[in-house]
This record gives structure tokens, C-alpha cells and sequence, in this order.
């Protein structure tokens, strides 16, 4: 199997509408389609990161408590590329995220 990039990664939040806000108002990704689920009661928030990546935001209620310990299954981290990872750190800073640590990587550029 050849693949060649990542399509979307998908991420059920505990907040909706802070999630939502998060990732839209605060990281700017555009809002591709969003969907209440009746049946589920839960709603889908597709999300453009960059030109060709997708974030699905899934909601339920009352979802499991994800393990306090970092090393669980499941996700533990999204990774974004930026331009600049000084300015992106000082802009998520003056909007009120917590950073921790970076790592500065050099990406082959294909």
C-alpha cells in the first residue's frame, strides 16, 4: 500500500462549542461542514487544515474520560506545520493556550 499523505484525523471532544471555538477562532482552520447528528445527538464539525488535511470534531454525550496516563491508546497529540514556530507559539500565548515545550523540526519540503 502506497500512501501519500494523511486525510483527516479524527478527535471527540468533552466541549463542543469550546472545541469548536478553539479551532476555529483560535487556530483559524475553516469550517468545511457541520452536522447535528439527531440520532446520536451529537454533532460533526469538519475543519480545512491547510490545503489539503482535515480535522473531524466529533461530540457525544457524556463520552469516557480519556486515561490521565499520556502513554494510553488513543490520541495523544495533533502536530501542525508552521511557517514560523516563534510566532505561532507568541500568537496561541496571547490568546490564552497553554504551550509547553516545542521541538523545532526541519521537514523535507515535498
Amino acid at each position: 500500500m502506497k500512501t501519500s499523505r494523511i486525510h483527516h484525523v479524527a478527535i471527540i471532544c468533552s466541549d463542543y462549542e469550546r472545541s469548536k471555538q478553539f479551532y476555529v477562532e483560535t487556530l483559524g482552520f475553516e469550517v468545511i461542514a457541520e452536522t447535528f447528528r439527531a440520532e446520536r445527538n451529537s454533532y460533526k464539525l469538519d475543519l480545512r487544515v491547510g490545503e489539503h488535511d482535515q480535522i473531524e470534531l466529533f461530540s457525544f454525550p457524556n463520552p469516557p474520560d480519556r486515561p490521565s496516563r499520556p502513554e494510553a491508546c488513543g490520541l495523544r497529540h495533533l502536530a501542525f506545520v508552521v511557517e514560523d514556530i516563534e510566532k505561532s507559539v507568541a500568537e496561541l500565548q496571547s490568546k490564552g493556550v497553554a504551550v509547553e515545550g516545542t521541538v523545532n523540526l526541519t521537514l523535507d519540503k515535498r
